[in-house]
């Protein structure tokens, strides 16, 4: 099988990652001692990028489960999922700003790969990168004041930091 992005519960008592165990890639979850492993999800699709909501309740992850890569949340037993991005593009990466309000994504619905930000619903998504350049990567600073990306503005991959409002 093929393993990749662990992600620790804020707690430190689980991990959440991807896994093709069981045929396509999946999100699975485990104590930390290595007990209880858990399939979260079992859709014909390709699940990416777990990232826990800062108590730990939910998970948000990337699914093709609707033919177009998307953002989900679930509970963080697997159930109740939710699909909280719409439209064309691929939407990806998500990442919970530390107060749980928001989550940061990347997305290609405005024709190049921007950052946008919306409320953990879904609802209020907005384009906080708006450039010509591909912007990837988000990383919210502790405070929740400031994104860190990576962008291809200057020619090279470079990190960037974005004041949120």
């Amino acid at each position: 099988a093929f393993d990749e992005s662990p992600r620790w519960s804020p707690d430190g008592k689980k991990i959440v990652w991807i896994s093709t165990r069981e045929g396509n890639p999946e999100l699975y979850s485990v104590h930390a001692d290595g007990s209880n492993i858990k399939r979260l999800t079992s859709e014909v699709a390709i699940e990416l990028h777990p990232t826990w909501a800062p108590d730990g309740k939910k998970i948000a992850f990337t699914s093709s489960r609707t033919g177009k890569q998307k953002i989900y949340t679930i509970n963080e037993d697997g159930s109740q999922p939710k699909k909280i991005t719409e439209g064309d593009g691929l939407d990806a990466w998500p990442v919970w700003s530390p107060n749980g309000k928001e989550i940061a994504f990347v997305s290609n619905r405005d024709g190049n790969y921007d950052i946008f930000v919306m409320n953990a619903d879904g609802s209020n998504v907005r384009n906080v990168t708006k450039h010509a350049a591909q912007d990837t990567s988000p990383a919210w600073s502790t405070d929740g004041k400031r994104l860190a990306f990576i962008s291809t503005r200057d020619g090279g991959s470079d990190v960037y930091i974005l004041e949120m409002k």
